[in-house]
């Protein structure tokens, strides 16, 4: 069994002295004139009924203190990260999808770009919920990873005709170049895939989608009909320094980082204007094929390699250009492609935070699930299982529930997800 919070049979006594203790500290903190403020944690077995009390706003998992958090909830990092059983039984028991859910999807096949370098069971989480067998998905295991890990995710991808690992691995480093050439490492191998995809999306591995495979197809049809999706607006002066110095990268021990040089940097080659933005994208294929041959992307790429975080100006600056294929001269920051919590919008986007700030976007907590569920975007960043493991899990329901409710064809036993998340292929 899996459990998360409490267990099962301590879920009515958790619930009621979480009703208790919710009661005194109310009058206390009354008496003393202070505010009263709700801390959400985990706390309880989870069936279904748990998930939806949460996504209605309901205090089904709240609890004053930390009593189910610190004492009683497992880690989530001990999942064995082997995966031993024969495909059969891995797609069978991580529920994936074996047939394309609709005449749409099947004629508007999606190519992802995925890369991870840790938790595995979030990986799978991910994959297994945008898996269609109609898609492609390159996989970027940071070399930095333990050998172990990518072992499981090669063992797992080698179960599917349309999943695979780059060709070429990066050590990633948070903010450098080689995030921006983990990609292109896997566009290079998807241009040579057989699958006849239409857009390429990239995910990292603490993603999660907020729309199903359909929708995503009807959203890039209808409103980036053979168009790039690259919002972003010409580089504003406070983001200027990531061009204007050189900055190199630092690997040693399993420290990385991104650092500053005296030397400074010439502007970009043929005087290009730069642009700042996500590095999140949906783009054509057509305009991947262009920029991987064409030699303004070459030398731009070249250029970028001694800039900070150079996928944040790489791909809008190259859809802004007017005769790339999908290009978008004139878009800004229209696009749906990630709902994030950034700290700086607190009070203007978001009300705030329920979980952490990491690099100030929000690792979401479960105050955060039903602004999650209402959000027009494609995708959400940032989760972590290991901290608030039943936020994920509950969107795993949520969302799938969604995608077989939506789907043409019949739907197989196996792909229903049962009333606990199934660990049984990771052991």
């Amino acid at each position: 069994m899996s459990f998360l919070g409490c267990t099962k049979s301590g879920f009515m006594l958790c619930v009621g002295l979480s009703i208790v203790l919710l009661i005194i500290n109310n009058i206390n903190q009354l008496e003393d004139g202070q505010s009263f403020e709700e801390e959400i944690k985990e706390c309880g077995f989870y069936p279904g009924e748990l998930c939806k009390a949460l996504f209605d706003g309901k205090p089904a998992a709240l609890v004053v203190g930390n009593i189910c958090q610190e004492a009683l909830t497992p880690s989530r990092e001990e999942v064995p990260i082997t995966l031993q059983s024969n495909c059969t039984n891995l797609i069978n028991e991580l529920h994936f999808i074996t047939t394309p859910l609709s005449l749409e999807e099947a004629d508007y096949p999606l190519a992802y770009i995925m890369t991870i370098h840790k938790q595995l069971d979030m990986f799978i989480k991910l994959l297994a919920a945008i898996y269609v067998p109609q898609n492609v998905y390159c996989i970027h295991v940071d070399q930095k990873s333990s050998k172990t890990y990518g072992q499981a995710v090669q063992r797992l991808a080698s179960c599917f005709h349309n999943v695979f690992l780059s060709s070429q691995q990066e050590t990633v480093v948070y903010a450098g170049f080689s995030r921006l050439r983990a990609d292109i490492n896997c566009m290079e191998d998807l241009v040579r895939s057989d699958l006849p995809w239409r857009h390429v999306i990239n995910l990292c591995g603490q993603d999660f989608p907020m729309k199903t495979n359909r929708e995503i197809v009807q959203y890039l049809k209808s409103r980036w009909n053979g168009k790039n999706l690259t919002p972003g607006v010409i580089q504003p002066p406070h983001m200027r320094y990531r061009t204007q110095a050189t900055y190199k990268e630092f690997v040693y021990m399993g420290k990385s980082y991104v650092y500053p040089t005296k030397e400074e940097k010439a502007g970009p080659p043929y005087n290009i204007t730069l642009y700042f933005g996500t590095a999140y994208y949906a783009l054509t294929r057509n305009f991947v094929e262009f920029l991987l041959m064409d030699q303004r992307a070459k030398d731009l790429l070249e250029w970028s390699k001694n800039t900070y975080s150079p996928d944040e100006h790489y791909w809008v600056t190259l859809n802004r250009i007017e005769d790339f294929p999908g290009s978008t001269p004139h878009a800004g920051w229209e696009g749906n492609i990630r709902a994030v919590k950034w700290r700086d919008q607190e009070g203007i986007s978001h009300s705030g935070c329920s979980g952490h700030y990491v690099r100030d976007i929000c690792v979401f907590g479960l105050g955060d699930l039903r602004w999650l569920i209402n959000s027009p975007h494609l995708f959400a960043n940032k989760f972590d299982p290991s901290r608030y493991g039943l936020v994920t899990d509950c969107l795993e329901r949520h969302y799938r529930q969604r995608v077989l409710d939506g789907a043409d064809v019949p739907v197989e036993q196996s792909w229903y997800l049962q009333d606990e998340y199934s660990t049984k292929a990771l052991k």
